[in-house]
């Protein structure tokens, strides 16, 4: 079913409700009117015979009594099928008017009657019976027992049954009609974005929905889908570039390896030029796997983070591992460290902080690794400080190479990008994206400042873990 339907049907279904519900008051309303009107008109019919047969009593012959009578039937409507009775203390009939037919009257009406002073009793086929009290100060007490078939009411309820029925079904009719023209014209905007929506594709990613300005929840949805297009855009963007670029660098150790053999196997060649062209074989063959190792790292941040399993991981136990690593790696790189005094924060352990060990590792090692590598000419030390406030635990990386250009160094965190000065050293462009793309995993940042000639300074800054 579509939402259009059934807006339709959930909209009618309200207004039929509705219209029901107020079609029932107003016959009940109708009825009950006509009802009490008609009983007041019973009790007026009551109080007029009993005048009459009180007055009509005090002439002095049954001659002028039924003159007195005919007389005073000109001045009331007689009605339907009307019976009266006029009933002495020991409940005789002493008077009665209407049709020959004589109806039983109950003595329990006559004994509410005389206990309440009024009553009034509903029977079949809108026919009512009311009993009345009739206090006289010379004769005693009557009650006058009137009854009637209520036709007026009868006809007047069945016309309104026709009305009411025939205005509900038009009504019906024309909610139905109103519901589905309205849902289709409260759906007409996300249809027009489902339209556009089709029209986009991944060659055209710049296209954005034009139901986008409004304040309603369409125009909502429309810059949310915006929003999103402006994100897919983006790492489209940066997929081509990476793929780019990834390519690129690939190809150079792979075309180095090809030169290589290519030209041992052009002629016979000496042990030591089989032995010379291997190693620089091996050589590429390592930087490919670095190259092809950073890919895969930067791949795998970049990644469903939700997938990356965290834990509590100790920053000074994982920078001393980091240093082990780096003097294998580089043992002619000098780095000292330095474990500021960590103050007691309670229950929390000092450098701690929540990660993943084994890319904090990899963020260190390509700190460290970029220190030894731009400063290999320089005389003093590598120097990393790893410090904490309670709130963040910070890692410092201070060397004193060949620094870069502030145009430079606002382009260290672009994948394969490499600084003018250090061009000439072994490298892809790689660890610090990853580093940046790993610090952000982590909620993490990292600052970078370097002047040329001066060294460079590398700050890394993550939460510290609370306990």
């Amino acid at each position: 079913m579509t939402i259009r339907t059934r807006l339709a049907l959930q909209f009618a279904a309200i207004l039929a409700v509705t219209l029901v519900l107020f079609t029932v008051v107003i016959y009940f309303f109708s009825y009950y009117s006509w009802r009490q009107y008609f009983t007041e008109s019973l009790f007026a019919r009551a109080r007029i015979v009993a005048h009459v047969y009180l007055d009509g009593t005090n002439r002095a012959d049954e001659e002028s009594r039924a003159s007195y009578r005919r007389y005073l039937r000109q001045f009331y409507r007689t009605l339907p099928e009307e019976e009266v009775y006029v009933y002495n203390a020991a409940n005789e009939i002493v008077f009665r008017e209407g049709q020959e037919t004589e109806m039983a009257v109950p003595a329990e009406l006559l004994s509410a009657v005389r206990q309440t002073g009024r009553e009034v009793v509903l029977g079949s086929n809108y026919r009512q019976t009311v009993g009345l009290l009739y206090r006289d100060a010379r004769r005693g007490d009557f009650v006058v027992v009137a009854s009637s078939l209520d036709t007026t009411t009868r006809e007047q309820l069945r016309q309104e049954r026709q009305i009411l029925a025939a205005g509900l079904f038009g009504s019906f009719l024309i909610v139905g009609l109103g519901s589905w023209f309205f849902a289709g014209q409260a759906l007409r905007p996300m249809k027009r974005i489902v339209q556009e929506v089709d029209n986009i594709r991944a060659s055209d990613l710049h296209q954005r929905l034009s139901q986008a300005d409004g304040q309603d929840e369409v125009s909502h949805l429309a810059q949310r889908f915006n929003s999103l297009l402006d994100r897919l855009e983006t790492a489209f963007a940066g997929q081509r570039t990476f793929v780019r670029d990834a390519s690129h660098e690939l190809r150079t150790p792979i075309t180095a390896v090809i030169g290589q053999l290519e030209v041992a196997l052009m002629q016979q060649r000496t042990p030591e030029e089989y032995r010379r062209v291997l190693q620089s074989t091996l050589d590429a063959a390592r930087l490919l796997k670095d190259l092809t190792n950073g890919l895969l790292q930067i791949a795998k941040v970049s990644d469903d983070p939700s997938q990356v399993p965290f834990t509590l991981v100790r920053l000074d136990e994982l920078l001393l591992q980091a240093h082990e690593e780096m003097q294998r790696r580089q043992p002619t790189c000098r780095i000292d460290l330095d474990f500021s005094e960590a103050p007691a924060y309670g229950a929390t352990i000092p450098f701690s902080v929540h990660g993943n060990e084994a890319l904090l590792l990899a963020a260190v090692l390509n700190i460290l690794e970029n220190a030894c590598k731009f400063s290999a000419e320089a005389q003093e030390p590598i120097v990393a400080v790893l410090a904490t406030d309670g709130h963040t635990v910070s890692l410092e990386v201070r060397d004193q190479g060949v620094g870069m250009s502030e145009a430079d160094r606002q382009q260290v965190f672009v994948p394969f990008f490499r600084a003018a000065t250090v061009r000439n050293v072994p490298g892809h462009g790689i660890g610090l994206p990853l580093t940046a793309k790993i610090m952000e995993l982590h909620g993490g940042t990292i600052t970078v400042a370097s002047e040329l000639g001066q060294g460079t300074q590398v700050r890394l800054e993550l939460p510290a873990k609370l306990s």
